[in-house]
């Protein structure tokens, strides 16, 4: 983050800090934020999502089952892999974690903080959210 980009272009931290320590470890570094977004998203959808997702090594895109599904192509079909801990049972234990610590961690930013609806149509959260930190 002391890079000259993130000096003059800003950036973006997704999913840290995840617990109050972390928090008060970026204060304590002189890492202050200047927006923190906080998606809304069932838990059901945020599962579905996790399980459908498949990458493809060679060209590094990630592809959903569902929602974006990889080329019919059978070598591409047969490069994709299935990161072990995108199961039911680990993103429910993510979403636990996540929703013990939250409240946590939204006490540090209240200030600077806005919550979207993270389902629905994704341009429109894309631009929504441009707005919000373009402020």
């Amino acid at each position: 983050l002391a890079q000259e980009d993130c000096q003059t272009q800003g950036w973006l931290l997704d999913g840290f800090p995840r617990t109050g320590a972390q928090a008060d470890a970026l204060l304590g570094a002189g890492v202050v934020a200047s927006h923190f977004i906080l998606l809304d998203v069932p838990d059901g959808i945020l599962v579905e999502r996790c399980v459908g997702r498949r990458s493809d090594p060679e060209t590094g895109k990630i592809y959903h089952l569902k929602f974006n599904p990889p080329p019919e192509d059978p070598e591409v079909q047969g490069r994709l892999v299935h990161r072990s801990d995108d199961t039911e049972e680990a993103m429910g234990k993510r979403i636990t974690m996540y929703k013990s610590n939250v409240d946590a961690i939204k006490d540090y930013y209240k200030e600077i903080t806005m919550e979207f609806d993270g389902v629905g149509d994704k341009m429109q959260l894309a631009q929504s959210i441009a707005d919000f930190v373009a402020k």
